[in-house]
């Protein structure tokens, strides 16, 4: 549904938002109001976005996805990653609850090579960032 969108849109009035989102639901529902666009994690490569975006948020996804969707939608993150990307990823071992249709259970491990064959590396909290810019960071920046 873009939740961030308003909450952008009060502190950065000037920010341009873009939500891409699979549900016909938010689509019929938001698209309009929230500048969401029909897509999904694995055809962010072929969608016309901007080339460099400042901040990527991909909540709520990874665990839904299958393994290849996901390998080809972190590797667009990456390649349209001007800055930072919040992605969250709920492992095995967090004992999630909640919808559970259509989830994939993977280990840390899993996604940590899925977050690394990417070229992306963590810098906080479901915070990643492209390896080419890790020589940027600010000592405390990175985990």
């Amino acid at each position: 549904e873009a939740p961030w969108y308003p909450v952008v849109k009060r502190l950065r009035p000037q920010a341009r938002y873009i939500g891409v989102d699979s549900s016909d639901y938010v689509i019929e529902r938001f698209a309009a109001s929230r500048n969401i666009r029909r897509g999904a994690l694995g055809t962010l490569d072929t969608m016309r976005l901007p080339k460099r975006i400042d901040m990527i948020v991909c909540a709520d996804v990874l665990q839904y996805a299958a393994d290849a969707e996901i390998a080809r939608g972190l590797r667009a993150i990456r390649q349209l990653l001007g800055g930072v990307a919040y992605i969250e990823a709920f492992v095995t071992d967090d004992n999630m609850e909640g919808d559970r249709v259509g989830w994939h259970e993977r280990t840390a491990a899993e996604y940590s090579r899925h977050f690394r064959d990417a070229g992306l590396t963590q810098c906080g909290p479901y915070a990643f960032i492209s390896l080419d810019e890790l020589d940027s960071l600010n000592r405390f920046e990175h985990a």
